[in-house]
């Protein structure tokens, strides 16, 4: 099996700046970062992509949750959406080359973001998650069908740990976002290492 995409999201928790140190220490091994960031304003988002920047993270590594407007400010990789975001048909109409994600909970929301013309959809949570306590995890059943009947990459959320990564692979997710995993980890280095070597990107 080809090697699958990893995404990591950032916490809303840790300072930006120790989000920013360590996504410089292991962008060898990620394919994309997310700014998840709900409580920063739209300047603040704009300094933090300023900020990742100059720790040599690629702007087409970033992606921004929610704020198509800094997003397109900065020229980042594209947009992640939210349920409480604007529509990912109206964002495409009007940012046509732009990328956009959305978040998905279900086969129906997987087949509105497909005929909205989202790019990528990230569903979950698939396992028990400590940031979703109290909430049953989806399963990997129902990820398994919508990577099967609808035609739109599946980056699978929730729970994933690198023991786990193969359930979800097997399911059809192309790829995994992960968020303490790696960002709460002890070693953050060696964690995301362990994600990469998981999912084949490394040996």
């Amino acid at each position: 099996m080809n090697a699958q995409e990893l995404h990591i999201i950032s916490t809303g928790k840790q300072p930006i700046e120790r989000f920013a140190e360590i996504a410089a220490n292991i962008q060898e091994h990620v394919d994309f970062f997310y700014l998840r960031e709900k409580h920063m304003s739209a300047s603040e988002l704009y300094r933090a992509v300023t900020l990742l920047y100059d720790k040599k993270i690629p702007l087409s590594k970033i992606i921004i949750n929610d704020r198509v407007d800094v997003a397109w400010a900065k020229k980042v990789f594209g947009v992640q959406l939210a349920f409480h975001s604007l529509d990912a048909g109206v964002v495409k109409g009007s940012f046509p080359e732009m990328r956009i994600g959305c978040s998905i909970h279900s086969m129906d929301e997987a087949k509105a973001a497909f005929r909205n013309g989202a790019d990528y959809a990230i569903y979950g949570h698939v396992f028990e998650t400590d940031s979703k306590r109290g909430l049953p995890p989806k399963g990997v059943g129902e990820l398994r069908a919508i990577t099967r009947n609808v035609n739109i990459p599946i980056i699978a959320i929730g729970g994933i740990t690198p023991f786990n990564c193969h359930v979800v692979r097997d399911a059809g997710a192309q790829g995994i976002a992960v968020m303490s995993g790696v960002l709460e980890a002890e070693n953050p280095v060696r964690a995301v290492k362990e994600y990469s070597k998981s999912l084949g990107k490394e040996t």
